[in-house]
């Protein structure tokens, strides 16, 4: 375990360091407080009063917006509502994930007919130039043809017919 590594702190530590900032903070404008003009003083009070009611209120409505996502979430949180979603809106959620489906299948239709039209031009290469005399003496190419029985113009087959000139 390396120690120099920052570690994330709990949320409990945090509101225990923002707490304690806190109260060195007003320890500090206390203390400063006696040095200070009566007009300054007077304004720092009715800014104190103010973030004291603000931060009432948002304690008294934490509680009841916590109770009211757990109230209208059920054990799940739903974006767009819950039981009474349109059917539009859940075809509406799907059409991305069609439409990403079509547009892999219409990919690999597209590469698979290229590799199809690639092999057979490379086949029309091949067939349509003119065999090199050293063709009929390679082993491979007689068994090629031996291969190919059905052929007419294969000299092995007993049942083709003979060239005619």
């Amino acid at each position: 375990m390396n120690k120099t590594s920052p570690t994330t702190p709990l949320p409990q530590e945090l509101d225990a360091r923002m707490a304690r900032f806190g109260l060195r903070v007003a320890a500090g404008l206390t203390e400063h407080s006696g040095s200070l003009s009566g007009d300054i003083q007077e304004r720092l009070r009715f800014a104190r009063e103010q973030a004291l009611a603000k931060a009432v209120a948002a304690r008294a409505a934490q509680p009841a917006a916590a109770a009211a996502v757990q109230a209208t979430g059920g054990g799940t949180l739903a974006l767009g509502g819950g039981e009474r979603t349109p059917r539009w809106l859940k075809a509406a959620a799907l059409l991305p994930i069609a439409l990403l489906v079509g547009g892999l299948l219409l990919i690999q239709h597209s590469q698979w007919y290229e590799q199809i039209r690639s092999a057979a031009e490379l086949d029309t290469d091949l067939l349509s130039k003119p065999l090199p005399p050293a063709a009929y003496s390679d082993p491979g190419f007689r068994e090629y043809l031996n291969e190919n029985t059905a052929d007419p113009n294969n000299p092995s087959d007993p049942n083709a017919e003979e060239p005619k000139e």
